[in-house]
């Protein structure tokens, strides 16, 4: 860092990940409170934004790395998630169960009408931390970052358009294409063993990018498929 500038825009880029950052330029120093991702991750976000890099001591750790031996069990790690699908799946089989008999064309655009307004209701709630966490591995967003942004607009489009039925075979290809592209950014991210917290509720929970990720995206672009065919 040369001036107040590089100082003002390294401190914004590491605050998208930590509860808060402190960088000053005498001495070139960054500290961060409650770290959301590891040294690396936060060397390609800072590589963005200019030619900066943190280099870390030898025995320096992130807060998030002190407590490795603390860890949530899966079931705490991932319970928003779960309660989530389980209230959209709820839901769906409520109406199935008010119609007398279970359609499964009835019941996946139903489901599918929950997931894309939810999630894309988390997402919305901190856009610009979602966008941030999410151009660190989608394909697209990696590229293009004003993706990142259009992205919750993109699911609560899908999400209105199955409520409402409406061009149910464009509002199914739209969402197979969707879906199965953004498996691609996830299933790299995880064959790479990135350390990264997942988008898919935006930035109001830290969720950890794992094979629940895969799932999630390839039951929407499977019921999708399904609806197509």
């Amino acid at each position: 860092m040369t001036c107040g500038g590089c100082v003002s825009r390294v401190q914004k880029t590491l605050s998208d990940f930590a509860e808060s950052a402190i960088v000053t330029l005498d001495p070139p120093q960054a500290t961060l409170v409650n770290a959301t991702v590891e040294v690396s991750a936060l060397n390609e976000a800072l590589q963005a934004v200019g030619n900066y890099r943190l280099i870390a001591e030898k025995n320096l750790k992130l807060p998030a790395e002190l407590h490795k031996d603390k860890e949530p069990s899966w079931l705490k790690t991932y319970q928003p998630l779960l309660i989530l699908f389980a209230y959209i799946l709820a839901t769906s089989l409520a109406v199935e169960f008010v119609n007398g008999d279970f359609v499964l064309h009835r019941f996946m655009p139903n489901f599918m009408a929950g997931f894309f307004l939810s999630f894309s209701f988390f997402k919305l709630l901190d856009l610009k931390g979602f966008a941030s966490s999410y151009a660190m591995y989608d394909l697209l967003a990696m590229r293009v970052p004003v993706y990142a942004f259009i992205y919750p607009f993109i699911e609560l489009s899908l999400g209105m358009a199955y409520v409402l039925k409406a061009q149910p075979f464009m509002t199914n290809l739209v969402t197979f294409i969707v879906m199965t592209f953004s498996t691609l950014g996830v299933l790299r991210a995880v064959m790479n063993k990135q350390k990264i917290r997942c988008a898919c509720l935006g930035a109001v929970f830290n969720l950890p990018m794992s094979t629940v990720t895969i799932i999630e995206d390839l039951l929407m672009a499977m019921m999708a498929f399904l609806m197509l065919i």
